[in-house]
């Protein structure tokens, strides 16, 4: 079993798809259409650089930061007033207790089968970064898509307006070699562009409801029992779209496309829509 932060295949194939990508866009694609050395292609070169080097360091810090331990002497406080929500095992009622972690899990805090351990906040094991996706490098994972949909999306443009200027020209690309690396790279580019879109649209959409992946699945079970029940069932952590997005990005609007993180909590205890003043509720 792979240990998290060690290097894997996926992780290599993640690293040589990003270098592969940038290589063919720089030297093949922006190079044959406008020339390094003019204005327009130096600076899609440098704007492409940028952002594949972000998307490389917001990368390594995903699969090398840690998720989120939980503290060995954690232990719930049942009789804290503040704490409305004390989360419960589905069958007993008892406190969340891990078995083979052996101690209390706390709110929105899962074991991992993979990482062999609680994390907190956890959202899912990760098999490309070879890494949970937690509490603590939820951020820097939503950065990473982030700037990565934007490299796919000013790649593809660039590939596509070198095919229609080749094609107005009545032009293939110089060499052999080149073309192929244009072809392979373009139908490599496009399935990754796409499978990155709906990936990072599924985390926005799960940050404006405040929920991680494994919560989404929960609630939609528990949806179904409050109807069949005749109640209405109501995600506890939804704040509202911009508390929701303060929780998980942190207070400063200019830092959320950054992948610092700061102010977003220990990951032991949440904010509810059940905490008090009322008037702080959506």
């Amino acid at each position: 079993m792979n240990r998290p932060g060690y290097v894997t295949l996926p992780i290599l194939t993640v690293l040589f798809a990003i270098g592969y990508v940038y290589y063919t866009t720089v030297f093949v694609v922006i190079e044959s259409w406008f020339g390094l050395s003019t204005a327009a292609g130096l600076a899609n070169a440098v704007a492409f650089t940028v952002v594949a080097v972000v998307c490389v360091v917001t990368y390594g810090m995903a699969v090398l930061k840690d998720p989120g331990r939980v503290p060995v002497s954690f232990a719930p406080d049942v009789e804290d007033q503040e704490n409305a929500v004390h989360e419960i095992k589905r069958k007993g009622g008892n406190l969340r207790y891990c078995q083979k972690c052996s101690h209390y899990k706390p709110p929105r805090a899962h074991h991992c089968r993979v990482c062999k351990r609680c994390v907190l906040r956890m959202d899912h094991h990760c098999v490309w970064i070879n890494n949970c996706v937690g509490h603590e490098n939820y951020k820097v994972f939503l950065v990473f898509l982030l700037y990565a949909v934007i490299a796919c999306i000013h790649a593809m443009v660039l590939f596509m307006g070198s095919a229609a200027e080749n094609a107005l020209k009545d032009q293939q690309p110089s060499g052999d070699s080149s073309r192929t690396s244009v072809i392979i790279c373009g139908v490599l580019l496009f399935p990754l562009m796409l499978a990155l879109i709906i990936l990072l649209g599924w985390h926005i959409y799960l940050i404006f409801q405040n929920k991680t992946t494994i919560e989404y699945h929960e609630g939609v079970r528990a949806m179904w029992l409050a109807e069949k029940e005749g109640s209405i069932y109501r995600h506890p952590y939804d704040l509202g779209v911009y508390e929701n997005l303060v929780s998980v990005l942190g207070p400063n609007i200019l830092c959320w496309i950054c992948p610092m993180q700061k102010d977003i909590g220990s990951g032991l205890r949440f904010r509810t829509s059940y905490d008090i003043p009322l008037s702080t509720q959506p």
